[in-house]
């Protein structure tokens, strides 16, 4: 019988398991835009212009990109895995540079394009998408990476969570 872990909080047997580190990030970012913009164009809404608008969401989403970019810097110069398929194949902890604030940058980088793309469509409805990548990516990417991780490194990665939050 498989020794269940205290911190796997009885995942082993959770029917969806199986969607665990399975879909690429990036898919899920892209599949959740679509359905904001899909939402956006079904519910009439008004806002300020849209050059203002615009701005606004191309500011956020250039932050998000940027955080995205140093995060992934970060891995390559540490030579470990950017794929998040496969976190069993991470060869370091990087606690360095960007990941000193937030142990997942790339998430956060998608997250703050989905959070531009719901500032320039402007339909609260649309704000459902950030908040469906929040749960989607802790529940199937970011709590099965953080069990790889803890039984790969164990107190080195656990004093890193312990240190640094998951978002921010």
């Amino acid at each position: 019988m498989a020794r269940r872990l205290p911190y796997s909080l009885g995942l082993a047997q959770h029917p969806m398991r199986w969607l665990e580190t399975k879909v690429p990030p990036p898919i899920v970012a892209v599949s959740i835009g679509v359905g904001m913009w899909l939402i956006s164009t079904a519910v009439p809404h008004a806002g300020p212009a849209v050059v203002p608008r615009l701005i606004a969401a191309l500011a956020i989403a250039l932050i998000g990109g940027a955080a995205a970019a140093s995060g992934a810097a970060a891995f390559r110069k540490a030579q470990t895995t950017v794929s998040p398929l496969h976190p069993e194949r991470t060869s370091a902890v990087v606690s360095n540079g960007i990941f000193r604030v937030t142990r997942n940058p790339m998430y956060l980088g998608l997250l703050l394009v989905l959070l531009g793309v719901a500032v320039f469509l402007w339909s609260l409805p649309a704000l459902v998408g950030p908040l469906a990548f929040v749960a989607y990516m802790g529940r199937f990417q970011i709590v099965p990476e953080e069990r790889a991780l803890e039984q790969k490194f164990g107190t080195e990665y656990v004093e890193y969570k312990r240190r640094v939050r998951r978002w921010l």
